[in-house]
């Protein structure tokens, strides 16, 4: 599914939301990566540059929803393919503690009084 903003995000690339478990999204990769494997698209050669292509985005989505701190960081919004995963690792942590407070903070709730 794929927008005119830019790339199919990697949830959608995987038919998983982004509420999903690490077991929901394995077996979703895992079922994925069998049917568009290349090596079963070598007897089709006019679908294998296909296969090959999105075989690599079923990867890719997969390499980062499978991590945490990678996870994390793309559900922030600040994930960058190329960047070292030190830096990664320590602004993930950041990050999940800042949507975590934010999380406890909307579930509070305010009297008028309090506001």
């Amino acid at each position: 599914m794929e927008s005119s903003r830019g790339p199919p995000s990697y949830y959608s690339i995987l038919g998983v939301n982004a509420e999903s478990s690490d077991e929901e999204i394995r077996r979703a990769y895992l079922k994925l990566a069998m049917q568009w494997h290349p090596d079963k698209w070598t007897k089709n050669p006019t679908q294998l540059g296909e296969a090959k292509q999105k075989f690599q985005q079923i990867q890719e989505a997969y390499l980062v929803l499978s991590d945490h701190s990678k996870r994390t960081m793309y559900n922030a919004g600040a994930y960058d393919l190329d960047e070292d995963n030190e830096e990664i690792e320590g602004f993930a942590d950041f990050l999940e503690e800042m949507m975590s407070f934010m999380d406890d903070v909307r579930k509070e709730t305010y009297s008028v009084e309090e506001l």
